[in-house]
């Protein structure tokens, strides 16, 4: 991946500028390339390529993105220092494994204590559900009956 040049002089974007490089984010990620205008205008609502030519000019004039050369398909997000690049909560198949694993041991700690406190049942259902916010719902799933069978055993109903 190419670096990011930095402008430590960007003025923070306006929430559908924000909304505008988000999408153009996202379409790099997922297409290896950046998106015409015609793409930007369906992708985020617009009724013109005229209204979306006047928001990627502002948004080069402000320093958050920038052109190669004049040619099609040539944006960039610029990153500022002050701002973090945009995340997701997408993970990746090696984090997804250490992630399981992580928990795997968790639950195998916790079930080896015989009668699981309150807080430990607890503490079990935040990891699985932090599993369903990334997206993971398999694996979360895969937690369940032996979460069930934790919390019977610590005397919850």
């Amino acid at each position: 991946m190419p670096e990011i040049a930095v402008n430590p002089a960007i003025v923070r974007p306006t929430k559908k500028q924000r909304l505008l490089l988000e999408f153009i984010q996202e379409f790099i990620a997922e297409h290896g390339y950046s998106p015409c205008y015609r793409e930007i205008m369906k992708g985020c609502g617009y009724n013109s390529v005229a209204t979306v030519a006047l928001h990627v000019n502002n948004l080069i004039k402000r320093g958050h993105l920038q052109k190669r050369d004049r040619s099609a398909r040539s944006l960039e997000i610029v990153a500022s220092g002050a701002e973090k690049p945009f995340l997701t909560n997408q993970v990746k198949v090696a984090e997804e494994k250490w992630l399981v694993d992580i928990i795997e041991a968790r639950f195998a700690d916790v079930e080896s204590t015989g009668v699981p406190a309150e807080k430990e049942v607890d503490s079990l259902y935040v990891l699985v559900g932090a599993l369903r916010v990334l997206g993971l719902d398999g694996a979360a799933q895969s937690f369940m009956p032996r979460l069930k069978t934790i919390k019977k055993q610590s005397g919850q109903s």
